[in-house]
């Protein structure tokens, strides 16, 4: 039998959101300009996106590369109007004890690969689609350092869920049955200060975080401080975990001088990870927060929905038409869709 999640769920082909950590990776925050041909390229990017996968992807077989399409709100609203993803909102900016900002962003494109060379020409490819129509307003270009590490020397991820429980953590089912089979992203930019990091002896490191630094082993409960990171990241409601996925990869400029992590995290609800960010920046209770801002300074933040991959093959470039009442059979029903139903 499934899993109660599962069951909820319809069967609506999502994007890659689940796929497994790569080498290589490229995130691109994408702003839209003003009038109705930005719109129409940005349509017309939704609905060739997987060909444009498919077409780079087959250069390269075992490449691994995918793609997924992230809509913020504001872009949401030009694009198809109503009815919107339920709790599609933009970030909420954080002021704790540090501060999380809240920066521009209309779409996220989060590219993964084996090859850096499959990042960059799908890279080219979708923004030679914009042209003229966005500009890019972020670009990170993310390794894979070692043995899944962060640049701070910890594994990251470590408890990401897999398989069934990865679906069951990021994909929406019935609770908005119009929009099932897409997810939620939240990102940021995170900059290191490394040498006051390394200054840091490696044992109250280890309390920091959570987890013994070469082996990568969890602190039993009773070493952990109540600051410790993967203390006020674990959330539960009704005494059942609420789990994310996180994709985040390191990230650095050596001329520059800018070395850190770019935090990436996908949910069936963005409630799940708001709650985690304000345990780390407010503190639980306030006041005691997450150690770890006191070498990492998050410098961007950005919310996006991310449709169903039906969804995005079945927008043509011609603008949403007004529907701003739920339908009877609760389908989503836009005039920017190929499809009556919009949804397979």
């Amino acid at each position: 039998m499934p899993t109660t999640a599962a069951a909820q769920q319809v069967s609506v082909r999502s994007q890659a959101v689940t796929a497994r950590l790569t080498r290589a990776a490229i995130f691109l925050t994408v702003g839209l300009g003003a009038g109705v041909e930005a719109e129409a390229k940005t349509r017309q990017l939704c609905a060739d996106l997987s060909s444009l996968v498919r077409g780079v992807g087959f250069r390269a077989a075992d490449g691994g590369l995918s793609c997924i399409l992230g809509i913020g709100a504001d872009a949401w609203d030009r694009l198809f109007g109503a009815p919107r993803p339920r709790e599609l909102h933009r970030f909420r900016e954080i002021n704790g004890v540090h501060h999380a900002p809240a920066t521009p962003g209309d779409l996220l494109i989060h590219i993964r690969a084996a090859r850096t060379d499959l990042c960059f020409e799908l890279a080219t490819q979708i923004m030679s689609r914009l042209a003229g129509a966005a500009t890019v307003i972020d670009e990170v270009h993310g390794f894979r350092y070692f043995d899944d590490r962060d640049l701070l020397g910890f594994v990251d991820g470590t408890e990401n869920p897999v398989d069934q429980d990865a679906i069951d953590a990021t994909v929406i089912g019935a609770e908005d049955p119009a929009f099932a089979g897409g997810s939620y992203v939240i990102t940021q930019k995170y900059l290191h200060d490394l040498g006051k990091w390394n200054a840091i002896p490696v044992e109250q490191q280890e309390r920091i975080v959570g987890r013994q630094k070469l082996s990568d082993i969890e602190l039993e409960e009773a070493a952990k401080p109540s600051y410790a990171h993967n203390v006020l990241t674990n959330i539960e409601e009704n005494g059942e975990p609420l789990q994310i996925l996180r994709d985040n990869m390191p990230f650095g400029e050596i001329g520059k001088g800018e070395f850190g992590t770019y935090f990436i995290g996908y949910a069936r609800s963005p409630s799940r990870i708001e709650r985690m960010l304000d345990n780390m920046f407010i503190g639980l209770p306030p006041g005691n927060y997450d150690r770890l801002l006191d070498v990492s300074r998050a410098v961007t933040g950005t919310l996006f929905f991310v449709p169903s991959a039906a969804f995005l093959d079945a927008v043509t470039p011609e603008p949403a038409a007004a529907a701003t009442a739920p339908f009877p059979d609760s389908s989503l029903r836009i005039g920017s869709l190929k499809d009556e139903a919009g949804h397979e």
